[in-house]
């Protein structure tokens, strides 16, 4: 079973909710820390690829607005402005630990399409060859509904797919999956999924934060991805990133949803 500990090539994914604090700004501690910890991985020899939500979240946060709007435009307007800031605050603290970082902006139709889908898988590849670190985002500023993925959750299982990557670690404001309302006195948490089966699909709720748009049903398809593809999945709590050194320690850390059934 493959662990952190000798996973080579690993994609993260980090949502709004852990990314930012509830009236958009970025949560500058957490980010920090996060950094380091992938930093610290980076200098072990292992490949990090990170999957980024965060756009909208942090667009709002810059022009002081406190819900998240339902039109389309508005959304597109606020993530152009939420990704610049954001990548340079990645950009800024990678560089600290001696990192280089990429930006990857992508829509559905790269997964789709043979040629895009060859292009992105190339692109990656050298960047990792180069020993750059990639940062991914959906490309929400041009997004229509006929190519957007619709939540990075989906996006970082299609990028986990697309690079063959050992791991996908899904960084969320939840400890893993629980068998009932995980704030429901008596609920546990599950640590290990072998196959999301319609009783696992039954224990997910709705989406997430009024920030940002994944939820454990978006998970639990990230999860058979790519799972299909051989490649296990966890969910672990974002709210302390160091808590990725117990999973290199062989600790046993949030829902791990095997690719072994």
């Amino acid at each position: 079973m493959m662990t952190l500990q000798n996973a080579k090539r690993v994609v993260f994914k980090v949502g709004t909710s852990t990314l930012t604090y509830s009236g958009g700004g970025i949560n500058i501690r957490r980010v920090e820390k996060f950094v380091k910890v992938l930093s610290d991985l980076k200098n072990q020899g292992k490949e990090i690829i990170l999957v980024t939500s965060g756009a909208v979240g942090v667009g709002m946060g810059k022009l002081g607005i406190k819900s998240r709007p339902s039109q389309t435009r508005e959304k597109q307007a606020l993530a152009a402005i939420g990704q610049c800031e954001l990548m340079d605050f990645y950009s800024q603290l990678f560089s600290h630990y001696n990192h280089t970082v990429a930006q990857l902006l992508l829509t559905k139709d790269v997964v789709e399409n043979e040629v895009l889908k060859t292009n992105a898988v190339n692109t990656f590849e050298t960047l990792l060859s180069l020993g750059v670190i990639p940062i991914v985002n959906e490309n929400d500023s041009i997004s229509a509904e006929q190519i957007e993925f619709g939540d990075n959750d989906t996006l970082s299982a299609l990028v986990a797919k697309l690079t063959k990557a050992d791991l996908l670690i899904i960084l969320s404001d939840i400890d893993g999956l629980y068998d009932g309302d995980p704030k429901a006195e008596g609920s546990k948490l599950i640590p290990l999924v072998k196959g999301v089966t319609d009783d696992i699909r039954a224990l997910a709720g709705g989406s997430g934060t009024s920030r940002g748009t994944g939820g454990m049903v978006t998970k639990l398809s990230a999860a058979e991805i790519v799972n299909a593809v051989g490649t296990d999945m966890f969910i672990i709590n974002g709210s302390d990133p160091e808590i990725i050194y117990d999973m290199i320690d062989g600790k046993e850390i949030g829902t791990r949803f095997s690719s072994e059934i």
